[in-house]
């Protein structure tokens, strides 16, 4: 079964029921520990990306860390 998330504003209606915060980010070709993840308003540690499922109507804001100087 698929669901419908929004990520930074842009819906993603390709996405498998259970699917997990680390796994999304795998799917998005994303690095766990170069973003930050916000889910329905609030953060979400790296240490649940795995075990915290995402749900039909999530709204997402992730956030990639760039370096500089």
């Amino acid at each position: 079964m698929q669901i419908t998330i929004t990520i930074n504003g842009e819906q993603y209606a390709d996405l498998t029921k259970g699917m997990s915060v680390s796994g999304l980010l795998a799917h998005l070709g994303l690095h766990e520990k170069k973003i930050a993840v916000e889910r329905n308003r609030e953060i979400v540690p790296k240490s649940g990306y795995k075990n915290i499922a995402l749900h039909d109507g999530d709204v997402l804001e992730i956030i990639t860390f760039i370096g500089g100087g």
